[in-house]
């Protein structure tokens, strides 16, 4: 195993290597935010609000895969970073073989069931007619460049679980510039529509993993897999399903709800469906900030966790909390300020009705960003000590209220119900997450 520093995330002062890991996690994560903006503003700017509203309505369908993706993989990372705070260099080799085997065969499998379903997708969201011929070009050229999001966050969690978050940094900032480039030529020069943004963002993407993958290799010794490293994988393979597909399903449950707000919104009409595009755009800001510091908590706490130090996690939670709830704050604040150009990024001479549902949505929902931080932070570390059950349950609550929110209470209160449902569903989830985090560090104290 190469020697870095930058690896050993046990040591140092768990506020400063929390953060020194996070902001290059919160900046890779703003500059994949960019994929999907770029593709939004040029969208709308250059093809109009109905072309925006056709990607924006099959945005959440795109967004429960990456998310599914997103889990699958990180909880590959966990399992990675556990045998690097226990300094395994065997169970590290082992851990990256099974997670490269897994995720090639999970990413064959997810595309070829993405694309098979894309049309009855199409017909299950509800999509108004006048855009849907639109939203199937987007969304299928997305899902059938799967593999290339499969594989930009496998090697991404597997550098970050050894404690580089540089790495993906870089090249992602390439590739959000070459995104852009390939979104304007696309769709100017050739003409290609919807579809054009969805290819730029997929071959960005794409290009990314493999730089990242070169370089890795270079830093790392133990990313040089050999033959033996692939034998006897089965408790190992045992494990990493164990770990990642709870992780999954529990990061695509939560979309499901989301899925029943979008299907909400797309039965509103098209100016409905543009406000709430560029609303939850914004709202992204926020998801992809928390994110990064699950991503940073998560690594963190798995180290410490092979390493054995109890006290050390705590610490790490505090400190995790603190930057979290700022930059929430931050972000509840500056959203709210700028909610109007925040629209008129995405599109030229809104009207007021687009105006009226993206406002609703982000004066309900920026103030409770700090209950999602709450969230993202006792979450991510229960996971991290390998406590599956309390985070799937979590998920199971924030599904219901989102979808009682949204499904039961739309007769009532219309679109409102739509802008409170994410709230209820956060303030459910830490509800029981909270004490159960308490309890599972006052439980291994005792056992110490």
């Amino acid at each position: 195993m190469a020697g870095r520093k930058e690896m050993d995330l046990t040591t140092g002062r768990p506020f400063g290597a929390l953060f020194k890991f996070a902001i290059p996690v919160i900046l890779g994560n703003l500059f994949q935010l960019f994929y999907t903006l770029a593709d939004s503003v040029i969208v709308g700017k250059t093809l109009g609000a109905d072309s925006l509203a056709a990607v924006g309505s099959t945005s959440i369908i795109i967004y429960f895969v990456l998310c599914f993706i997103n889990g699958f993989t990180g909880g590959f990372g966990i399992c990675l970073g556990q045998r690097c705070g226990a300094r395994d260099e065997r169970g590290m080799r082992k851990s990256i073989a099974v997670s490269t085997i897994l995720s090639v065969a999970f990413a064959v499998v997810l595309t070829v069931l993405c694309c098979v379903l894309s049309h009855q997708i199409i017909r299950w969201m509800k999509i108004p007619a006048d855009i849907a011929v639109e939203a199937y070009a987007y969304m299928f050229v997305v899902l059938l460049g799967t593999g290339a999001t499969v594989f930009y966050n496998m090697i991404s969690n597997i550098l970050r679980a050894l404690g580089d978050s540089k790495t993906p940094l870089y090249f992602l900032v390439f590739s959000s510039v070459l995104n852009i480039f390939l979104d304007i030529l696309f769709i100017l020069p050739l003409g290609m529509g919807v579809a054009g943004a969805a290819w730029a963002t997929i071959l960005s993407q794409f290009l990314s993993a493999v730089l990242s993958l070169l370089v890795g290799m270079r830093r790392f010794a133990v990313l040089h897999l050999r033959k033996a490293d692939f034998a006897n994988l089965g408790n190992a393979m045992v494990v990493h399903l164990k770990t990642g597909f709870p992780m999954g399903f529990q990061m695509s449950v939560m979309c499901i709800g989301q899925l029943a707000m979008q299907m909400v919104v797309n039965s509103l009409g098209t100016a409905a469906v543009a406000g709430y595009t560029a609303a939850s755009k914004a709202d992204q800001l926020s998801v992809l900030v928390n994110n990064a510091m699950m991503t940073a908590i998560s690594n963190y706490v798995a180290q410490n966790f092979g390493a054995g130090k109890r006290e050390r996690i705590c610490q790490g939670v505090r400190a995790s909390l603190i930057q979290t709830e700022t930059f929430n704050v931050l972000m509840c604040a500056g959203i709210i300020l700028l909610r109007h150009p925040i629209v008129e990024l995405f599109m030229s001479n809104p009207t007021k009705e687009i105006y009226h549902y993206s406002d609703a949505y982000l004066t309900i929902v920026a103030p409770f960003y700090v209950i999602l931080g709450l969230l993202a932070v006792y979450r991510t570390t229960i996971q991290s000590m390998q406590n599956g059950w309390a985070p799937f349950a979590a998920c199971m609550i924030e599904l219901v209220m989102r979808i009682s929110a949204t499904v039961g209470l739309v007769g009532m209160l219309g679109y409102t119900s739509v802008c409170i449902a994410s709230p209820m569903a956060w303030f459910g989830a830490c509800a029981l997450l909270i004490p159960c985090y308490y309890r599972m560090m006052k439980a291994w104290k005792k056992d110490k």
